[in-house]
């Protein structure tokens, strides 16, 4: 099963489309949708605006990929499952969100080569062509390294602590 999430603050019609035009001109059933507040109403595909957080999780469990926007709590969670991901950001522009921080989540993750990323819906309808080749990464941990802990406390008590106080 795929799963398609958008997350719950805000629609994001230009990705439920998307992928629901995919999942139709492919004959896919295996595809389930959270779509938020979303005006549009997929037809190849079963969804639901919102999911309760044991329901989520389960759906996240048994996917074999997700879909998600670019929200930093759909990425961590598939990490964290080894689940592949594929995503793609809201755009301020596009009044989905209020700012680019989505575009700036995306552009990190792909430079680490962790997520699959589309940068919008051409690159997205590519991307989906592949996706049942698409693997997931290595399982990351519920909580920081110890490497990571200590590289903040050094960044703390060098830099931080160091900052001229007033």
């Amino acid at each position: 099963m795929i799963f398609l999430t958008v997350g719950a603050q805000m629609a994001f019609d230009r990705l439920v489309r998307t992928v629901d035009q995919w999942a139709s001109a492919h004959g896919r059933s295996d595809v389930f949708a959270q779509i938020g507040a979303s005006d549009y109403r997929p037809s190849s595909m079963e969804w639901t605006p919102f999911l309760d957080p044991g329901e989520f999780r389960r759906r996240y469990e048994s996917a074999s990929v997700i879909i998600a926007h670019a929200g930093t709590g759909s990425i961590i969670t598939a990490l964290h499952l080894g689940k592949p991901i594929l995503i793609m950001p809201r755009r301020a522009s596009l009044r989905e969100t209020r700012n680019d921080h989505q575009v700036a989540t995306a552009e990190q993750f792909r430079r680490f080569g962790s997520v699959a990323v589309a940068l919008d819906e051409v690159e997205l309808s590519a991307r989906l062509e592949k996706i049942d080749g698409l693997v997931g990464q290595q399982v990351v941990g519920p909580h920081a390294t110890p490497e990571l802990i200590n590289a903040l406390r050094e960044f703390i008590n060098r830099d931080v602590l160091a900052l001229p106080k007033g």
